[in-house]
């Protein structure tokens, strides 16, 4: 790493590091609070779920047009205000005292998330040369990483010893060194776009379907309203491209998704496996307390070899992404995850020895760690500098709409196989063979994704290709 001073790349990484692992511990470590920040401001059971949901909608509406954005005016306007916004409310949230204001306030937190995680894949692409670019970023998905595993341990200390306010407090630090890292330590980001004019009519059309989408995903089982949503979102999707296609100054460049072929499958072979992945912890943790009797905090700690695994993984692929091929790389990360999600799926039950669990997980998070690195700078890569933060957002979309994606499907097999049931010992076989299809979907969520890997090929001309339209087009005159 080159010395940390005033406008160095090295200054622009570890802020980047900083929002990249406060954004999904802030999604983490609240779930574990919730319990008792319901019991303090007497919510109800869906103000509670909505606490998570509004938080994760939120930080999914934005990804798009923040990034296109950040290539408009400079990717450092948009990180500031969002580290800005994000740490005021993460540390107003710890004085609240109702829970329409956690409400409210979640909302917005997950705006300012998603301001500051937009276009940070893009400030890094911008700040080293592409001979280092893959270890760097392997470093970033690292921190991401780091806060999803960390936040649910650290939460549930810091909730039974000092209390769930405790939990939004002790992340204001990190804020505001990251806020001040950027004032005072970062230098203006070059505007990758400049001069072209913003899609928000876009922006505003992609923000409505996405959201609609993610809330029925959340409420798929609510019958009709969720499957309504959903459709919805679908539908807002698909007349987003369509719309896309026909503006001159789109927020998205379908030009780039139709010509760019390279570009198109690594992103959505990015959704394939965020939506092979996600749903995993959920399911495990479910089937270790009730299958196999475990107290959550042995859970909690048996849940951890798999991001800790993908925190290690990481940065040795970004390292790895010097001496081979990015997408061969993602490629066999992916095969990898597949494995171990076949074999999780296949030897599921209740007689099932934790040591084979444990090295099933280990297996996933090491795959999901090879492929996400060398995918994402794969996907740096194949775009020209002006439309790098398009590229960031497109990576954080996939991901969050991948995650959607995966916590439907458990939601749905779950409907199906079990309705309204709890988990109990009566009702184990059932819950049993729901867990084995869930990973089953996941696995065949992870071979799609290894097609997609696959067949899109080599990189053709990266940042080298010709610009699909002139800035002239896109010009604000």
């Amino acid at each position: 790493m080159s010395r940390l001073s005033a406008g160095s790349p090295a200054m622009v990484l570890v802020t980047v590091c900083i929002a990249q692992f406060m954004a999904p511990f802030m999604l983490t470590s609240v779930g574990v609070a919730l319990p008792s920040l319901g019991r303090e401001l007497g919510a109800t059971a869906m103000q509670l779920g909505l606490i998570e949901q509004l938080y994760v909608v939120s930080l999914a509406m934005g990804m798009l047009a923040f990034g296109r954005w950040g290539d408009i005016v400079g990717q450092r306007r948009v990180l500031l205000p969002g580290l800005a916004v994000f740490t005021v409310l993460t540390c107003s949230l710890g004085f609240t005292t109702s829970v329409h204001m956690v409400l409210l306030q979640r909302f917005f937190q997950g705006l300012g998330a998603c301001m500051m995680l937009s276009g940070s894949l893009a400030l890094v692409a911008a700040a080293y040369p592409p001979e280092l670019r893959g270890r760097k970023i392997g470093i970033v998905s690292a921190f991401t990483y780091a806060g999803l595993s960390v936040g649910p341990v650290l939460g549930g200390y810091v909730t039974g010893h000092f209390g769930w306010r405790y939990v939004f407090l002790m992340s204001a630090p990190l804020g505001i060194a990251a806020t001040a890292m950027c004032l005072f330590g970062m230098r203006e980001a070059p505007r990758n776009a400049s001069g072209e004019r913003m899609d928000w009519r876009g922006g505003m059309f992609y923000a409505a379907s996405v959201g609609l989408f993610m809330l029925g995903a959340a409420h798929a089982r609510e019958i009709p309203l969720g499957p309504a949503m959903l459709g919805g979102g679908l539908l807002g999707l698909a007349v987003f491209l369509r719309l896309q296609a026909r503006t001159r100054c789109a927020l998205l460049d379908m030009h780039l998704l139709t010509h760019n072929r390279f570009f198109t499958l690594s992103c959505l072979a990015a959704l394939g496996n965020y939506a092979a992945t996600f749903g995993i912890t959920f399911l495990m943790s479910l089937y270790l307390q009730y299958a196999k009797g475990l107290p959550p905090r042995m859970a909690g700690f048996v849940l951890l070899f798999q991001p800790i695994l993908q925190v290690v993984a990481s940065p040795i692929a970004g390292r790895l992404t010097e001496r081979f091929a990015a997408e061969k790389l993602a490629t066999v990360g992916m095969l990898v995850s597949s494995a171990g999600l076949f074999l999780a799926a296949a030897t599921a039950s209740a007689t099932t020895p934790l040591w084979l669990l444990v090295a099933e997980l280990m297996l996933i998070g090491t795959g999901f760690g090879v492929f996400i690195t060398p995918n994402s700078t794969a996907i740096m890569g194949s775009v020209q500098q002006r439309q790098f933060g398009l590229a960031s957002g497109m990576i954080a979309a996939m991901r969050t709409l991948g995650m959607a994606v995966s916590m439907t499907t458990v939601t749905l097999i779950f409907s199906l196989l079990m309705g309204d049931a709890t988990i109990t010992p009566d009702t184990l076989p059932a819950f049993l063979t729901s867990m084995r299809i869930g990973l089953s979907a996941f696995a065949v969520f992870s071979c799609l994704g290894v097609i997609l890997s696959l067949w899109r090929g080599k990189k053709a001309g990266g940042t080298g290709q010709p610009l699909p339209r002139t800035e002239a087009t896109c010009s604000k005159s």
